[in-house]
């Protein structure tokens, strides 16, 4: 009887070791697709991602490299003050998105140029996103915004 009690008692154990497992490996693999890394230029130009991989960049929009395509296409050139990486995006710009002003994309880093499925842009005119300004910080080219505008 009591091997038998021991018996069982191993086995509901395994099956949970097991379950937790199993659960756990499935909620890695869903969530791979949900998880973004933010990667400042200078970042993308010394180590490249590989063309499959999605991840964020951000930083200034270069002043000068701004060009609407035909259609929705628009390129332009996101820099940290380091390092400069072309853009393409289509589809429709937020309306504060302007050359030298703050943006983040999400998307894939193709045969030199980021392509980006998701624009955003800065909210109001102090706001830029946290991992922009510590890249730009990093390069020595973040200016404090004005705290009487």
């Amino acid at each position: 009887m009591k091997n038998l009690k021991k018996r069982r008692r191993i086995q509901v154990i395994l099956i949970a070791f097991v379950a937790l497992a199993i659960s756990t490996g499935l909620i890695g693999y869903a969530m791979q697709d949900g998880i973004n890394f933010f990667r400042s230029p200078s970042q993308v130009a010394d180590e490249p991602p590989r063309p499959s991989e999605v991840f964020r960049i951000g930083g200034l929009v270069e002043e000068g490299t701004l060009v609407r395509g035909e259609g929705e296409t628009v390129r332009f050139n996101v820099t940290d003050g380091g390092a400069s990486i072309p853009v393409t995006f289509k589809g429709v710009l937020p309306d504060l998105f302007e050359e030298n002003q703050g943006m983040i994309g999400t998307g894939s880093y193709v045969n030199g140029v980021f392509e980006a499925s998701e624009i955003l842009a800065k909210h109001d005119e102090t706001y830029m996103p946290k991992e922009v300004v510590d890249a730009l910080k990093e390069q020595g080219v973040y200016q404090e915004p004005d705290a009487g505008s």
